[in-house]
């Protein structure tokens, strides 16, 4: 079957906040949600659940977490029993239940900006010390990639005063759009292995591959790193069913899972019932057709971001995701040069009339970038980069 992704869809008669947020003179290229259709088996399911005509409680079935278990098997050959799942309201609630399970109060929790901006508040609701290892941005041309920085990464151990105790990672990386390798899984992990730190690894990305990339879930790693690590994963950003609200923490090691759980019952995170239907119909393996050609799709849009930036902002540099459907613009040149003034972001709002975000909202290193969202119509995309450059030419 074949899909058409050059359909435009219109939003703004939604309560789309993508779409709603900014004047309708602006281009929304910011908030992680794409333009596409929500593939049909997912809508058929919820269909027929509306059919029934009464939208009661639910709770997660076991048909539900042998499903993601099932996934799991099929990408990864990673054997997990359905016990050890436990379903969230998304990742961002993962994230934040892991560091209520895992840390005291003035422990310290790492993380690599510049990241996923929910990653820099965790802190605050536990009293928790802040740890950064920033990536490094390297330049080659108009392409700007950022690396892991493993000196910086032993030094934020222990740094503030505070005992490390949980690392977030961010695989793939977002912003950057990195796939990080099996030997940089493998170091980071020894590192936090060998200061007793426990890792929650956000993969919520993890089947948005471009060009080849693979993603090697880090738990998989070894049987010792398993015992350490709380993998969140959800069908959202894969499958454009954000709005539902329902991911999942796959956690072998039991202890630790009864503590994980505790913190979700303590926090009330009770799981949106159509979310569990829309999941059970994304991973069960009747979409895989529509994301085969979606990721085409994407693979074309990076490419033409590129393509285009290569072309008509030379001093704009610009990141090949190896995953997610996000490029990091580095505006560096620009604001020396005096093109841009102030932040980006407001600079291309203004006049661009292009809505993307702010990079400082991540940390360290993200200061005087924007990230586009090319998860839209090509169309959409082409439209918004003529703007980008237009602006720049006074």
């Amino acid at each position: 079957m074949s899909y058409n992704f050059d359909t435009v869809i219109d939003r703004r008669s939604t309560n789309s906040i993508k779409w709603t947020l900014y004047p309708e003179d602006v281009l929304p290229l910011w908030v992680a949600d794409m333009d596409f259709m929500t593939p049909q088996p997912i809508l058929d399911a919820l269909g027929a659940a509306l059919e029934g005509g009464v939208l009661g409680y639910e709770i997660p079935s076991r048909a539900l977490f042998e499903t993601v278990a099932a996934r799991m098997q099929v990408l990864y050959d990673w054997k997990i029993d359905p016990d050890m799942i436990t379903a969230t309201p998304g990742i961002v609630s993962g994230f934040n239940a892991a560091a209520r399970a895992i840390c005291a109060p003035g422990e310290g929790v790492l993380m690599q900006p510049p990241v996923y901006f929910p990653f820099l508040t965790v802190h605050e609701n536990i009293g928790l010390q802040r740890q950064f290892a920033p990536l490094v941005k390297l330049v080659d041309g108009i392409i700007a990639r950022y690396e892991i920085d493993f000196d910086a990464f032993e030094t934020a151990m222990e740094s503030g005063n505070a005992r490390t105790r949980l690392f977030l990672l961010c695989n793939p990386h977002n912003p950057t759009g990195n796939a990080f390798t099996r030997e940089q899984l493998s170091r980071l992990a020894e590192s936090c292995l060998r200061h007793e730190v426990l890792i929650c690894a956000d993969e919520i990305h993890s089947e948005l591959l471009l060009g080849g990339a693979q993603h090697i879930p880090i738990a998989m790693l070894s049987p010792e790193v398993a015992e350490k690590t709380i993998t969140l994963i959800a069908p959202s950003k894969t499958f454009n069913t954000a709005g539902l609200f329902c991911g999942f923490a796959i956690i072998p090691n039991p202890e630790l899972r009864e503590r994980y759980q505790k913190a979700v019952q303590q926090m009330t995170l009770h799981v949106n019932s159509l979310g569990q239907i829309a999941a059970q119909a994304a991973f069960s393996g009747a979409c895989d057709g529509w994301l085969e050609e979606a990721l085409v799709y994407l693979a074309g849009n990076s490419d033409f971001v590129v393509n285009f930036v290569q072309e008509n902002v030379p001093d704009m540099r610009v990141t090949v995701p190896d995953a997610t459907y996000m490029n990091l613009l580095d505006c560096s040149l620009l604001l020396e040069s005096g093109k841009i003034t102030g932040s980006p972001f407001d600079f291309f709002l203004e006049k661009a009339k292009v809505a993307l975000v702010d990079g400082s909202q991540f940390g360290p290193g993200g200061e005087g970038t924007v990230r586009l969202n090319f998860g839209c119509p090509r169309t959409v995309l082409e439209q918004a980069l003529q703007r980008i450059k237009s602006s720049l030419l006074g």
